[in-house]
């Protein structure tokens, strides 16, 4: 059994700069040893530690999905002495990571069922790799609808998949911005909670809406849900900011009794009712 402790070194091979303010880049990584991708069995949901030799490691949801080999992908926000390194670093370095960690999105679940994301900004890491893991498995899951927005069109993820998967048909895409000046234009202007509201669709048995953002974001798309009828035990959130080891031994991430990292990051909003508001 691997060492929880030790990371897998993988290789840098390729970088791409997501933003036009360049704080946000996607890393595609590569392992050294090709027996280590086996051992790196993951599932869209999980996050892993990145680390660097002598600077520190830092947690970051995983948003390749287990549908794509021979390679696994981060998308990172530049905010710290880590992550700072990272964006600094080219084609061909090589670094460690660690996991993979924590739950993930209940996909036995979900499947036969219509599925609802909604995120916004760089949180939307973890929802690509679920939308790439759902489109590989289509006939599995009924209606998707994606609710994705940034402040702007160019603080937007994944450009091209996104315009790709709107081409294709399989997901009904809402993409929006808080505000643009640009003519060309041609998606939704307003806060994903409004768009969410417009949107979504109406809550069933069958309809069950995964949620991950910033905390404002999450706030304000709840009333929406509930609004909606949306049971609490089919709203799935990701806790991804209270990460912090991993493994369960710092506990900086226990919420009362609980362990984001290891209980979590993944729970129902019925199972977050039940913990100290935190």
């Amino acid at each position: 059994m691997q060492n929880p402790y030790l990371p897998y070194p993988v290789r840098i091979d390729e970088i791409v700069t997501e933003t036009e303010d360049r704080m946000l880049k996607t890393f595609k990584l590569v392992f050294l040893n090709p027996e280590d991708e086996e051992k790196f069995a993951y599932k869209a949901g999980q996050f892993a530690e990145l680390s660097i030799t002598g600077k520190g490691e830092v947690p970051i949801g995983i948003a390749s999905s287990p549908t794509e080999k021979g390679f696994i992908k981060f998308t990172v926000n530049k905010t710290g002495l880590v992550t700072g390194f990272m964006h600094d670093m080219k084609v061909g370095d090589v670094m460690g990571v660690r996991g993979p960690l924590g739950n993930w999105y209940p996909w036995e679940t979900l499947e036969g069922k219509n599925v609802v994301i909604v995120g916004g900004g760089f949180a939307f890491s973890t929802l690509r790799a679920s939308i790439v893991y759902m489109l590989a498995n289509r006939d599995k899951f009924k209606e998707i609808n994606v609710i994705y927005g940034a402040r702007a069109p160019e603080l937007l993820l994944y450009k091209d998949e996104l315009a790709e998967w709107e081409a294709a048909g399989d997901v009904k895409m809402h993409i929006t911005v808080d505000g643009t000046d640009d003519p060309d234009w041609k998606y939704n202007v307003g806060f994903v909670p409004t768009i969410a509201e417009k949107f979504a669709p109406p809550a069933d048995p069958d309809t069950y809406a995964i949620v991950c953002g910033p905390p404002a974001m999450i706030r304000f798309t709840q009333p929406v849900l509930d609004k909606l009828g949306y049971d609490h035990n089919n709203i799935i959130n990701s806790l991804e900011k209270r990460m912090k080891c991993g493994i369960g031994i710092c506990g900086r991430c226990n919420i009362g009794e609980k362990f984001v990292c290891k209980d979590g990051p993944v729970f129902t909003l019925d199972q977050l009712n039940n913990m100290p508001a935190e």
